[in-house]
């Protein structure tokens, strides 16, 4: 487009809408594209389960309860 034709009002206003829809962004900071991001991840797997943590958990509980058991005999 020549300069001249961007004169017209139309034709301006039609480039300016489109210069601010490719210039836009769907997230207002970079926290916000990183917690998405993780979230992206986290549904994919890609950082593992968080089953693996109780599992642990109760299997300490458990060998816990066990040792109590055998002092309290």
């Amino acid at each position: 487009m020549s300069y001249q034709r961007l004169q017209n009002g139309s034709d301006a206003i039609a480039l300016e809408a489109c210069a601010g829809l490719a210039l836009a962004c769907a997230y207002s900071s970079s926290d916000e594209y990183e917690a998405e991001l993780i979230q992206v991840r986290r549904k994919a797997g890609a950082y593992g389960s968080r089953h693996h943590r109780q599992v642990y958990v109760i299997f300490a509980l458990a060998a816990a309860a066990i040792v109590a058991v055998f002092f309290a005999i």
